[in-house]
């Protein structure tokens, strides 16, 4: 729950300070997005799949659910953890990631525990492979995994670290607190210049030339391979509590960001429109199988999918 209250101090921080809305055209874009059958109440705080029919959710109390294209149904974790990020390479070899330092992993039938050596929250997952995957966490924790062992790296940050991606094992990025930004080239993480100072909270991108970063005011920023820069401003109305905490790419001119109160935009490559979710409920996770198969996670067990 520790990002969850992050992410909830934040918020807090938005109402206080009556952001105005962006000035980016942002309107009402009637689009259908679905309410399905979650079978949990637990916030689902990750979502990642293989395909639209092997799809996986995980979120508070150890829960995980899968669906195979017709229905979601729970999974045996193991655990009561809050778990925070899932990602993975195929169907069966998934990773998740939890508030005790806990990594699972699933290869195809039961999901295990596999030894960290951390304790610190765990956040985000990514790889470029089975056997070249990124965690990230608090206190800077960035850990890599080989096919065999976790070893830590030096991130030279002590910032929670809240997401990771990359566009090869050779390039990537994470991102968290008061807007750091780490690269990894293949051999070390150095510090880049975000532009801004508050929390980030996703990254994706196309290709390490084209990587998107959103941060608690609903802000978003773009790296074009040499620098970042705000393509965004705050996307957040006066008053209310509406930041941003997931991002995803079908490709660089196909983007969809998830927030608070049910809140989702999508870029086209020419302007970002926000989106009928139909629900107010704080959505924290996204990933599809392409742009017009896509899935949020929220708050309550909620999950949404749009079709085109």
């Amino acid at each position: 729950m520790a990002r969850y209250r992050d992410l909830m101090w934040g918020s807090m921080i938005v109402t206080l300070m009556g952001l105005l809305m962006s000035l980016a055209p942002i309107g009402a874009e009637a689009v259908d997005w679905t309410a399905m059958t979650s079978g949990t109440t637990n916030h689902l705080f990750g979502v990642w799949g293989s395909s639209g029919s092997d799809v996986f959710a995980v979120g508070q109390n150890g829960t995980i659910l899968h669906y195979d294209g017709s229905t979601w149904t729970a999974m045996t974790s193991g655990t009561k953890d809050t778990l925070n990020g899932v990602w993975g390479s195929a169907g069966s070899d998934v990773f998740a990631v939890s508030d005790t330092g806990a990594i699972l992993h699933y290869d195809g039938s039961a999901w295990k525990a596999i030894d960290s050596g951390t304790q610190n929250t765990l956040y985000g997952v990514w790889g470029s492979a089975g056997k070249d995957v990124f965690v990230v966490g608090d206190w800077g924790t960035i850990l890599h995994y080989d096919g065999s062992v976790w070893k830590a790296m030096d991130s030279s940050s002590t910032q929670p670290l809240y997401r990771v991606w990359g566009s090869s094992g050779s390039d990537a990025f994470v991102v968290g607190r008061f807007g750091t930004v780490r690269h990894y080239d293949g051999s070390k993480w150095t510090e880049m210049n975000s532009g801004i100072s508050n929390q980030l909270n996703g990254v994706w991108g196309s290709a390490g030339s084209d990587v998107f970063a959103t941060d608690v005011f609903g802000t978003v920023i773009h790296y074009d391979g040499s620098k970042w820069t705000v393509i965004i401003q705050a996307v957040i109305k006066a008053g209310t509590i509406n930041q941003l905490n997931g991002v995803w790419w079908s490709s660089g001119s196909d983007v969809f960001a998830v927030g608070q109160n049910g809140r989702i935009f999508h870029d086209d490559g020419s302007k970002w429109t926000e989106m009928a979710s139909g629900t107010k409920t704080h959505l924290f996770g996204v990933w599809g199988s392409s742009g017009s198969d896509v899935f949020a996670t929220g708050q309550g067990g909620t999950i949404l999918h749009y079709t085109k």
